[in-house]
This record gives C-alpha cells, sequence and structure tokens, in this order.
C-alpha cells in the first residue's frame, strides 16, 4: 500500500518532525491509516475489498505454516529504525509482517510498535497507486532496516509473487517471479497457492 502526505488540520499538524516514541504515542488523526517518513505523517485511503481478500486468504495460508517461535500480524506499525531514537521517525504498517514472537512479547511489556530487528519477512500488496512506493521506495526502505525477506504481491490476473532476500551490502536480491503456487524452504518451509488469492 502507499501513503500520501496527510492532511492536517490546525489542531492535527504536529509542529515539527516526529519521533518514533510520539508517533507511536499518537493516535488516528484522519480516516484511513498513518505510516511516518522521516518525521512526517502520511495517510493512505482504505484498500480494495480484493486487496483485503487477498491480505486474508495469503493470512491463513501462512498462518497455518509458521514454525511455533513465529506469529504473523497484519497491518501493524514497525518501526524501520533508520535514524536516531530523538531524530524524526521512519514507520511503515506492510500488510503483513511474519516477526519472532519474543518481539510481539517485547513490545507487549514495553509499548511502543515492532521493531524492524525482529521482522523477518514484510508483504506488501501492490495497488494501482503504489506500485513504484513497493517496488522501489519501500524496498530499499526494508532492506536499509535489515528485514531479511520481502515479498511483493501482485493481485492483477494472474496473481504473482516476488520474492526477494537481503543480501548484504546488495540490498535485496529478487528470485524468480511465481504465479500458481509458491514453495520455498526459506526462510522456513511453506506453500502458498497464489490463485486462491483471487
Amino acid at each position: 500500500m502507499t501513503a500520501m502526505p496527510m492532511r492536517q488540520t490546525e489542531s492535527s499538524a504536529p509542529a515539527h518532525l516526529l519521533t518514533i516514541e510520539e508517533y507511536a504515542a499518537l493516535e488516528e488523526t484522519e480516516t484511513g491509516y498513518t505510516e511516518l517518513l522521516e518525521g512526517r505523517l502520511l495517510m493512505s485511503p482504505s484498500p480494495t475489498p480484493e486487496h483485503q481478500k487477498a491480505m486474508m486468504v495469503l493470512g491463513y495460508q501462512l498462518f497455518d505454516q509458521l514454525p511455533d517461535h513465529l506469529d504473523l500480524i497484519a497491518d501493524v506499525d514497525v518501526d524501520l529504525g533508520l535514524g536516531p531514537a530523538e531524530g524524526p521517525g521512519f514507520s511503515r504498517r506492510p500488510d503483513l509482517v511474519v516477526v519472532e514472537k519474543a518481539e510481539v512479547a517485547r513490545r507487549k511489556a514495553e509499548g511502543g510498535i515492532l521493531r524492524a530487528a525482529g521482522v523477518l519477512v514484510v508483504v506488501e500488496i501492490v495497488a494501482p497507486g503504489s506500485k513504484r512506493t513497493d517496488r522501489v521506495t519501500k524496498r530499499g526502505e526494508y532492506a536499509d532496516a535489515g528485514i531479511p525477506h520481502y515479498w511483493l504481491l501482485d493481485i492483477e490476473d494472474p496473481v504473482s509473487l516476488l520474492p526477494c532476500h537481503l543480501a548484504e551490502e546488495f540490498g535485496y536480491q529478487n528470485r524468480d517471479e511465481v504465479t500458481g503456487t509458491f514453495t520455498t524452504d526459506v526462510p522456513f518451509p511453506v506453500t502458498i497457492d497464489l490463485d486462491a488469492l483471487q
């Protein structure tokens, strides 16, 4: 999903660039949801029913195949950790994240939002208005944050999944884009029926 600059009123507009801590303390300020890009609030329009269905069906398939130490969470803030804690923050809200249960427990105990260091896979579903953001901008941000795997799901017919893995200083390296059935052992064994996502 892509985020657009948030329309702000005098009462809701921050007077400065937000840190992650300040962002985590905010409640939703407008309809839709926000992300944080270098301290600036961004808003995204509501996803389409097709987008939501694909996210839900993919989530069900993934959840049933996760190892015990991992959890699956939809539409959740992730602190990308791309700046100092006291500086302008970066937070994205991916469609799905596969995250260490220990990170979920840490967040519950300490508050705040999930940290990228505990995220193993981030999944973005490409929307008509987010193709460049998902394929270029978020790809770069997630790689810089050190998230090991980025899966890009395109629900245009035929549904396809582009799995990418972090290759140290080279950023994400693509595997082949897959249609039909996606099967992998990395980062855990999983088989996904992509046709079921339509």
